[in-house]
């Protein structure tokens, strides 16, 4: 799920050469590429390839007349969040009534900031993004391409690496020279290679030194900040552009320790993909010292945004000074996407909408979430102490309730009320409404924890052993519910939203009733679990309330015949696809404020509404037969 502004530096392993990400397999296997040319179909050089310029582009060939196999699309899981223009101060969710704010001089910088807009300094919260007008729920506030963008090293023959594109049927052309990334077809190469004539000799050289072919690839982060430095090379250091960049805030003088050495990680391994060998070879970057390197690494890390797909699955990063802005909330009002919408051409993609998700008062400033907001407090604290160095003080993260539902178990008497989750630090925990106890506490703490443990190992799994990482969830999932856990309590809410992920991956090739039914199942408990998380209209909502409607709407493969377990849920038949209608008409008018309504729901919005379209007419069909059968058989009994 995507929540705003994460960075890649978060996870230092992603972040500097020669080491194996924990999340996914972050190597492109560009061997394997070579042999499964199902996926996806090579760029083939012309003869004299080989004798052409190093940075000449190479040519490609025309795309095949028949279709190949479309490269493997991941479920949706979520967001990396982005970096704002914020100060170390407290992030609060709203400007103090009598907190002076002044205008941000932006010196010909940002144009393409909307009038609607302004950015304000506060001395609380440093520079924000405010209303000058008034902002409707589901209003696009703002549309940019980003200045940088890159994909994750697992997802590079999946999508595309100029417009971020997933592979349709004819499969992506994959660079012929770098054998690393890849492209919709010669017009998104051509607009890319600005940037990859530079890109693809570093790709080459880094592969060549690897000590193994699993770190062949440089993660993400070093692959951003190599075209940023490209960028600034080609634009000139007095350029909008880079100067743009050089406005985004810097936490370089209050870096947490911890950060020390995955920031000297990171600056080692991008100074070794430019092919730097001293000091002088990084003047031309715009790097005079050490400090212009560290200063960089440091806006990098804080103003990162991630890059997802249509259903908000993290694909990838990028960088976007004017978004960079937005300041942070627990509970935001604002929220950006990348919808693909149908207005849109391929030469403007990946396009970044910020979104309001309510209303906006002029004056108000325009928030969004930095973290994972269905996280506990304790959790969303220490990430962004982490990565922003800021603790929150919005209204989530103060206001004191009697049970946070991200937090919470079941009455031990069945009630229907909940009680908070016990802690070592404070295990008396009694429901809020008939005040019982809850006695198993030990039992609870030893669920949560070892829940923690299988969900971090399951994510760890979820790309290079899947059956595996479904092992752990189909493990704990019944641990943690049979402790009492809520369906919105974490970990038990990530748990089912990764279960459900590995699920769907396995039903094209293990498509049974009881299959079907689990993934049913699953993704309505983890539906469930975000209602009372997430407001109305929050794209991971309204995208988890679709796919369950789309599960629904998938044929029987072996429909129930017995009565008990036709009344079961989920429901057979008919009921069945009533449900189905009902879950995409609802999911229909929230992606219509998540993706924005100028957008028509995005990509996944216009999906669901085609969904709506057919099922009507099934139901219609349905509903014309029953009315047939009921009047045949009424005449049939007037003439006996």
């Amino acid at each position: 799920m995507s929540f705003g502004k994460l960075k890649s530096a978060r996870k230092a392993r992603d972040l500097h050469s020669f080491v194996k990400s924990d999340t996914a397999s972050e190597s492109s296997k560009s061997e394997e590429a070579d042999v499964n040319a199902g996926a996806s179909h090579e760029l083939q050089p012309s003869p004299l390839a080989a004798e052409e310029p190093a940075n000449k582009k190479p040519r490609l060939d025309p795309l095949p007349d028949e279709a190949g196999t479309s490269g493997q699309q991941p479920a949706q899981p979520a967001e990396k969040p982005s970096s704002p223009e914020q100060s170390i101060a407290a992030a609060g969710s709203s400007t103090h009534a009598k907190e002076k704010a002044k205008l941000v001089a932006l010196h010909g910088c940002h144009r393409l900031l909307p009038s609607s807009l302004e950015i304000l300094e506060t001395s609380r919260h440093g520079r924000g993004i405010f209303a000058k007008s008034a902002l409707q729920a589901g209003a696009v506030i703002m549309s940019i391409v980003p200045h940088v963008s890159v994909l994750s090293t697992q997802y590079l023959d999946q999508y595309c690496s100029s417009c971020a594109a997933p592979a349709q049927e004819a499969g992506l052309k994959r660079c012929p020279k770098c054998k690393t990334v890849y492209y919709c077809n010669q017009e998104c190469q051509n607009k890319d290679w600005v940037w990859h004539k530079h890109e693809c000799n570093a790709l080459q050289k880094w592969a060549t030194s690897a000590p193994s072919q699993e770190v062949s690839v440089p993660g993400d982060a070093v692959r951003c900040l190599g075209r940023i430095l490209w960028g600034t090379q080609r634009e000139g250091p007095d350029s909008t552009w880079v100067k743009e960049i050089q406005m985004m805030q810097s936490n370089r003088s209050s870096l947490q320790p911890s950060s020390f050495e995955s920031h000297a990680h990171l600056a080692h391994s991008v100074v070794r993909y430019l092919g730097a060998n001293s000091p002088g070879d990084l003047e031309p970057y715009g790097l005079n010292s050490a400090g212009d390197l560290v200063d960089l690494i440091s806006r990098f890390t804080t103003n990162t945004f991630t890059l997802t797909s249509v259903s908000l699955t993290p694909i990838g990063i990028c960088i976007a000074p004017t978004m960079a802005f937005a300041n942070h909330s627990c509970d935001p009002n604002a929220v950006i996407v990348f919808p693909r919408a149908p207005n849109t051409p391929r030469s403007r993609e990946p396009s970044m909408n910020l979104v309001a998700l309510r209303d906006i008062a002029p004056g108000k400033e325009v928030r969004i979430a930095y973290v994972d907001t269905t996280l506990p407090k304790h959790l969303r604290q220490r990430e962004l102490k982490e990565t922003y160095n800021f603790t929150c003080q919005c209204k989530l993260c103060t206001r004191a309730v009697p049970v946070d539902a991200r937090e919470a178990l079941w009455c031990p008497k069945q009630c229907g009320g909940t009680c908070p989750l016990p802690t070592e630090e404070n295990n008396l925990s009694r429901c809020v409404k008939c005040k019982a106890a809850v006695t198993n506490v030990d039992a609870v703490l030893d669920a949560v924890r070892v829940g923690q443990e299988a969900l971090d190992k399951a994510t760890s799994l979820q790309f290079i052993d899947p059956a595996k990482a479904k092992q752990y969830t189909t493990n704990l999932i019944p641990i943690l519910t049979t402790a009492g856990l809520t369906p919105s309590s974490h970990p038990l809410l990530a748990m089912t939203h990764l279960h459900l992920e590995l699920a769907i991956a396995s039903l094209p090739s293990s498509m049974s009733q009881g299959s079907l039914d689990e993934a049913i199942r699953t993704a309505a408990k983890y539906s469930a679990g975000l209602q009372g998380l997430l407001p109305k209209g929050h794209p991971i909502r309204a995208v988890a309330l679709g796919e369950l409607g789309k599960l629904l709407a998938v044929d029987e493969p072996s429909p129930p015949t017995d009565q008990a377990e036709a009344s079961k849920f989920p429901p057979s038949g008919p009921p069945r696809l009533k449900l189905a209608y009902e879950s995409l008409v609802r999911a229909h008018e929230e992606l219509l404020i998540g993706f924005g309504k100028a957008n028509q729901g995005g990509h996944v919005g216009r999906d669901v509404r085609d969904a709506v379209v057919r099922l009507e007419k099934e139901l219609g069909v349905w509903n014309t037969g029953i009315k047939n059968t009921l009047e045949d058989t009424l005449l049939a009994q007037r003439t006996k």
